[in-house]
């Protein structure tokens, strides 16, 4: 069984606020000339230490509105491994930048919601427990990879200044 034959394909319309939030975040500002488009997540990841995480917490908004939805389980991790992605290449310098504005994550998660989504806007729900569960346990996944990339970071930070100083 192919996975549209178990997923079908359709578009639901979704909240407005989704929209404008993943528009904002990921194609705000276009490129004159070149049709380029990069948004707030792109712009604010450049903050060192803070962009990415307050870009991250962010993107939360759209996969606990997918869960409203009644968007699959395997759906909801690959909404998360989005986000993942996002942060763990956008919090490398500079490359992670570039990155941040190609790879629009929220843009992504939103596509993901429509195609997945079982209820339209109008019939969204509160989901069951297991799914707010399984949703949190994704949620704490990405900050337990926000703290370890934290402390990476602090790690790699001593020892480059152990190797510059020759301490």
């Amino acid at each position: 069984m192919a996975a549209n034959d178990t997923y079908p394909v359709t578009r639901v319309s979704t909240d407005k606020s989704l929209d404008n939030l993943a528009w904002l975040m990921d194609d705000l500002i276009r490129v004159p000339g070149l049709g380029w488009r990069f948004g707030l997540d792109a712009l604010i990841g450049l903050i060192p230490g803070f962009g990415d995480t307050a870009t991250s917490l962010v993107s939360f908004y759209i996969l606990v509105n997918a869960v409203r939805y009644g968007v699959p389980k395997i759906t909801l991790l690959r909404m998360g491994l989005n986000i993942a992605i996002d942060y763990a290449v956008g919090s490398l310098p500079l490359v992670g930048d570039f990155v941040d504005a190609w790879w629009k994550s929220n843009q992504k998660n939103l596509d993901l919601l429509r195609k997945r989504a079982t209820v339209s806007a109008e019939e969204a729900r509160s989901a069951s427990a297991g799914d707010w569960l399984f949703v949190g346990g994704i949620i704490i996944g990405l900050i337990g990879l926000a703290v370890a990339s934290f402390f990476i970071s602090i790690y790699l930070g001593i020892r480059l200044v152990e190797f510059i100083f020759g301490s």
